[in-house]
């Protein structure tokens, strides 16, 4: 892929082959990543990305869109007085608009046993998600930490009363989640991997972290359901949209203007349209104030 790189607040501004247009535009739909993309070092919005989101949001709807569940987003769409836009949840797997649910396409509850079977014998820690339920078996370091990081805080019971009740509402799992050591979540990695790979998203968003998802999602596929059931008058053309991940680079090529903040992976900042600074630098409002009318 051919780029244009020219200076911008220290890094690059980046145009590639699809054509992507660089000029500041009316876009009429952001989505954004949260984590290592949205929130700054203290996990928070910073003062500067409120002031950028509440110039734009009158005529541009602003979308956070996380692997995170509904409730631990809630908060952070408060704090940018965005409470009546739609959410993308669990990386498109629940795509909300106020209480209705626009989409939900879960983990089949066989497959979480099987999840549950691969970890046995092992130290990790495994979160089941659903809706706004998160469960997990035991109050660890690894619950802890999730959840001084999303201000949510877990239903502490065993695996099997977990299963039990997934089992009894007929239902499975918006997302999975594997914590612990990097050795031990690789192994379980490649074992679900050569098991799934054909029905699961298996992607590690850190060495200790496995996130699991129904295979049929994306941060994408979700953005068209905003546009088939939400906003069905916009084109991708007038979507700008942010991310740093894996997780994010369907979406950022989606988009009209796909831009990547500075301490994105490697893939994502030569995929995007536009670098903007680190998270922690305020990238994404820097972005906005450079590229948004």
């Amino acid at each position: 892929m051919t780029k244009e790189r020219k200076s911008i607040y220290g890094l690059f501004s980046l145009k590639n082959d699809r054509g992507a247009s660089l000029r500041c535009m009316n876009y009429k739909l952001l989505c954004t990543d949260i984590d290592g993309t949205l929130l700054n070092a203290d996990r928070e919005v910073s003062p500067a990305t409120i002031s950028q989101f509440n110039r734009i949001k009158n005529g541009c709807s602003c979308v956070l869109a996380s692997s995170r569940m509904p409730d631990a987003m809630r908060h952070l769409q408060k704090d940018l007085s965005i409470e009546d836009s739609p959410l993308i949840a669990y990386n498109g797997g629940l795509v909300l608009a106020g209480n209705r649910v626009l989409t939900s396409m879960e983990i089949p509850l066989n497959i979480i046993h099987s999840i549950v079977a691969f970890s046995e014998n092992t130290s990790v820690h495994i979160s089941i998600y659903h809706a706004d339920n998160w469960y997990v078996p035991t109050w660890d370091y690894w619950a802890e930490r999730e959840a001084n990081n999303t201000k949510v805080l877990p239903t502490i019971q065993p695996l099997t009363q977990t299963l039990d009740e997934l089992n009894m509402k007929q239902c499975g799992a918006h997302k999975v989640m594997c914590m612990g050591p990097a050795s031990e979540i690789a192994q379980v990695y490649q074992s679900l991997f050569e098991a799934f790979a054909d029905e699961l998203h298996v992607y590690k968003s850190k060495d200790t972290y496995l996130e699991i998802a129904n295979k049929k999602i994306s941060k994408k596929s979700a953005i068209q359901t905003l546009l088939d059931q939400a906003y069905p008058t916009l084109k991708w053309e007038e979507i700008i949209a942010f991310g740093d991940n894996y997780n994010d680079m369907e979406m950022l090529e989606a988009v009209g203007l796909g831009v990547a903040v500075g301490n994105a992976k490697p893939e994502v900042l030569a995929m995007a349209d536009y670098v903007s600074k680190t998270n922690k630098e305020d990238g994404v409002a820097l972005a906005i104030e450079k590229m948004v009318i």
